[in-house]
């Protein structure tokens, strides 16, 4: 019964100033990319603020996260992790699917803060405007942040990678942190979220150039490595 209060109240008050934020964001633009940048950093401190206060739930690092032009390659359980993610990299340019940058308001804002969005169903047309995109992130020396199983899953799932990961790999030429973490347990994508502490754990940086059968072994393992199958805790 606690547990769906605090969820019920955390719903009440981050999505209401989630809608406060991105009506407020076309405005922020004006100011240029810096002042949006740090407008979504306050919303994903926000996310993480309220999730202690409300919910329970904290937070662990584990590893060193690295600074500058790098391909952070993440697990994607939850939403959480979109956001806390962007601000403990240090507003990276996200790839997204295309339907969430074709939001009223909010996509619009995505597109300015240095979003990609893929069409997945676009073929090789959608991938080659994906790699132009991340190269432009690339030459402004940020870091790009991208989910390579393409979609969230279930705590345990391990799915192949995306093939669209390797081309962006071999494009960019920027070494890859994979990144596990187990979010999904506590902040599942619907129903009650559960107090405990979330785990990011940012591995080893990955060099530029390997195989693509290297790269997606590595990556595989590295963003499972907090899953039972892959764990050598």
């Amino acid at each position: 019964m606690i547990a769906w209060l605090r969820t019920l109240a955390f719903n009440l008050v981050f999505y209401a100033l989630t809608i406060a934020i991105v009506l407020a964001a076309p405005l922020v633009a004006l100011a240029g990319p810096r002042a949006l940048r740090r407008h979504a950093e306050g919303w994903a401190r926000a996310q993480g603020a309220l999730a202690r206060w409300l919910l329970d739930i904290h937070v662990r690092i584990e590893g060193e996260i690295p600074q500058g032009p790098f391909l952070f390659a993440a697990k994607h359980q939850a939403m959480f992790e979109t956001l806390e993610l962007a601000w403990r990299i240090g507003a990276p340019v996200i790839v997204m699917k295309r339907e969430l940058t074709q939001i009223p308001f909010w996509g619009r804002a995505a597109q300015r803060y240095g979003s990609i969005g893929i069409d997945r169903a676009g073929g090789a047309d959608a991938l080659r405007a994906m790699l132009r995109e991340a190269k432009e992130a690339r030459r402004a020396g940020r870091a790009v942040l991208i989910f390579p199983e393409g979609t969230r899953v279930l705590p345990g799932e391990t799915p192949p990678l995306r093939s669209g990961f390797a081309g962006l790999y071999k494009a960019l030429a920027m070494p890859v942190v994979p990144v596990a973490l187990d979010s999904g347990p506590l902040w599942p994508r619907k129903g009650v979220k559960h107090a405990g502490t979330i785990t990011l754990r940012f591995g080893t940086p990955i060099p530029a150039g390997l195989s693509r059968a290297e790269i997606e072994a590595r990556v595989h393992a590295g963003i499972n490595a907090l899953e039972p199958a892959f764990s050598a805790d």
